[in-house]
């Protein structure tokens, strides 16, 4: 069996939507789906015909079934995804809002399996023939056994020349406090290639405020690529060629903004591993996530290679 092209660790969740508007505590119907920002970026990148290792626990029980049937049915590698017999698969609630509105979430991930992923559940082969390691700071923030694999997934990355990428993913009730959340997030940034903060995940990990000073603050200390995420703006980048920024798509109708940082990770990756320059990575970061906020849930507007190839053209057209 070849090796993956890209590899990721999180922790995949059910999602259950709200079929109907207002608050959680009052909806009666929902509809289901998956969820987990690695396990989004795994869906879109394998929708576009790369092969992609993913590595998770889930539980003993119906959820935990869902998702691997999922994995399947997106054509993920789950050979390295565990059922844990002990540890329940967690999930989470989103809410329906107005048009534009960010949904109200509500976690119950506490103690799930993922939670329990460690040193343990590295691939006996290594990373070896892997291109790319993705990592967000939600998969390094889950528990210290999942912290301690995400290192030892950064060392075999190393050994094995793929590149390393960091999408810092604020969550703050995973860390003890604020500042632990900073500093932690910005010590796994500085092991990276790349990282993508949002332009306020941004601000609030270097306290800049601009983006062209943001990005200086991650080169200053060695990260050779940064590209912050400007929402409908687009997104900035940087790195040894240049610096640039690159506009976004124009959206008639936002339907659920959740997931459209994943989509553009998904168009970062997959241009890079495609051989394109970082201006055009984020070029079609922005596609993506555009195409992902018209869509509810947060993976059911990640494209396959002629819905992205309709995307694009979507700007060349103005």
């Amino acid at each position: 069996m070849n090796a993956p092209h890209v590899v990721t660790v999180g922790e995949a969740m059910a999602l259950l939507v709200a079929q109907t508007p207002g608050p959680l505590a009052a909806v009666e119907h929902f509809s289901r789906s998956s969820a987990g920002a690695e396990l989004n970026v795994a869906t879109g990148l394998a929708r576009l015909g790369w092969r992609v290792g993913y590595i998770s626990r889930v539980g003993q029980d119906p959820f935990g079934d869902y998702l691997l049937a999922t994995l399947d049915r997106e054509g993920i590698d789950r050979s390295h995804v565990q059922v844990d017999t002990q540890h329940p698969t967690g999930f989470m609630l989103k809410s329906r809002e107005p048009e534009g509105q960010d949904p109200q979430i509500a976690y119950f991930r506490k103690g799930s399996a993922a939670s329990h992923l460690g040193p343990d559940d590295v691939p006996v082969q290594g990373l070896q023939g892997v291109r790319w390691l993705h990592l967000t700071g939600i998969s390094v923030a889950l528990s210290d056994s999942a912290r301690a694999l995400a290192q030892t997934l950064v060392q075999q990355a190393r050994a094995a020349g793929a590149a390393v990428s960091f999408d810092p993913n604020l969550r703050a009730r995973l860390w003890p406090s604020q500042t632990a959340m900073v500093s932690g997030l910005n010590a796994w940034a500085a092991q990276a290639d790349l990282v993508m903060p949002g332009l306020s995940e941004g601000q609030l990990l270097t306290g800049q405020t601009t983006p062209q000073d943001i990005a200086s603050w991650y080169l200053d200390r060695g990260v050779p690529q940064v590209v912050i995420k400007l929402g409908p703006q687009g997104a900035y980048v940087a790195d040894a060629q240049g610096r640039a920024t690159v506009p976004g798509f124009q959206v008639q109708r936002v339907v659920d903004t959740v997931g459209a940082g994943d989509g553009f990770a998904v168009g970062v990756l997959s241009a890079l591993l495609d051989g394109q320059s970082l201006a055009d990575a984020a070029l079609r970061g922005n596609a993506i996530g555009a195409r992902v906020v018209q869509y509810v849930g947060d993976s059911e507007g990640l494209p396959d290679p002629e819905q992205l190839a309709m995307a694009l053209q979507v700007r060349s057209c103005k």
